[in-house]
């Protein structure tokens, strides 16, 4: 079953997101981060439940945002399920939601940027099923504290 993943259950989020984002330690503190700094931003969760088990087995993190170049769209920050969920049409499952989600929104567009790598093929070739296309290269610099 596919739901979204609203305060107060942020913290059923935690295991699958964190397959993902491996720096992520502390539940409380990813739970403070998202409801106190990201959802004020517009970040929203939604996340796949297995039969019987209480928390997410898969969860994505998306918004909605305006550009110049892509209009109105639906962006997905994270995709993420757990290792021993995978393969089991649960990122598919989340894909389908999101689209449809963001055709409900208004959106004309999905986007997501994917990291790099032997590792991702997987995640690539899901993404390649679903009807995702490269579309862009994303660069990035880390930007050093001021002095």
């Amino acid at each position: 079953m596919v739901r979204e993943i609203a305060p107060p259950d942020t913290g059923l989020a935690f295991a699958a997101m964190r397959a993902l984002r491996t720096d992520l330690a502390d539940e409380a503190a990813f739970v403070r981060h998202v409801d106190e700094v990201q959802r004020p931003e517009g970040y929203r969760l939604v996340g796949v439940f297995a039969e019987g088990t209480p928390r997410a087995v898969a969860v994505a993190g998306f918004r909605v945002a305006h550009s110049l170049s892509w209009g109105r769209f639906l962006y997905v920050d994270d995709l993420s399920t757990l290792p021993e969920a995978r393969r089991l049409g649960h990122g598919r499952a989340l894909l389908d939601w999101l689209s449809t989600e963001g055709r409900r929104l208004g959106c004309g567009q999905l986007h997501l940027d994917a990291g790099v790598g032997p590792e991702r093929g997987d995640a690539h070739r899901l993404y390649l099923n679903a009807g995702l296309v490269i579309s862009a290269h994303h660069f990035a610099r880390l930007l050093p504290a001021g002095d």
